[in-house]
């Protein structure tokens, strides 16, 4: 299996709902350093996974939705806890919807699998990992 991966960061605010997080049910911010990665059996008719600069042109403009935000404030996370692990899936949908719409090129549309890696610290992260087919 071959991989490809790019990495920008992000920073945001947000709080949670629920006794298990304990002070971080205040308003806080977090710094994270995101990992995109890309996998296939076989290389594309290029020679490569993908096309790396395309991959983090549109990581950076995914993250750039988001960069500077209070997440508490976005409709679209309204009423959810959003975790390092939920945010991981979130922007992995996000890769794979852009995936689909061929913003990462048509040999992009043949990717096995991708990873999304939210890194909050040197010592934490949390992934999500989704197959690209079916």
């Amino acid at each position: 299996m071959y991989s490809i991966r790019v990495r920008d960061h992000f920073m945001i605010a947000h709080s949670f709902r629920g006794e298990t997080f304990g002070p971080a049910q205040a308003l806080h911010g977090a710094t994270y350093v995101v990992d995109a990665e890309f996998f296939r059996e076989q290389l594309d008719a290029d020679g490569v996974v993908i096309d790396i600069a395309r991959a983090t042109e549109v990581l950076g403009s995914i993250l750039g939705r988001y960069n500077l935000k209070n997440l508490d404030e976005m409709t679209e996370f309204a009423g959810v806890n959003t975790t390092t692990e939920y945010l991981a899936s979130h922007i992995a949908g996000a890769f794979a919807t852009a995936i689909s719409n061929g913003d990462l090129g048509e040999s992009a549309k043949t990717l096995d699998r991708l990873r999304i890696t939210l890194n909050e610290s040197h010592v934490a992260a949390a992934s999500y990992e989704q197959s690209l087919h079916g």
